[in-house]
């Protein structure tokens, strides 16, 4: 598979341009009047939140790193 074929869409030949564009300046127009609807303060907390999963992922991480360091240590 060559590079540029290994990042097209399924129907990316059967639905024309325009047809697209219209579908991805909807989608945005959808992002940003959800956006509008809630309050600034409900984004905020949605960023901590995601800050607040993404730090509870990497001490799982670490602390996985520091187990398979101790189990190397013994061998």
């Amino acid at each position: 598979m060559d590079e540029h074929t290994s990042h097209r869409r399924p129907f990316e030949d059967k639905i024309p341009e325009d047809v697209r564009q219209h579908a991805r300046a909807a989608r945005e127009e959808m992002r940003e009047s959800v956006k509008a609807f809630l309050p600034p303060e409900f984004w905020e907390h949605t960023k901590k939140a995601r800050k607040e999963m993404l730090l509870a992922w990497r001490s799982m991480i670490d602390t996985a790193l520091e187990r398979m360091d101790k189990k190397d240590e013994q061998i």
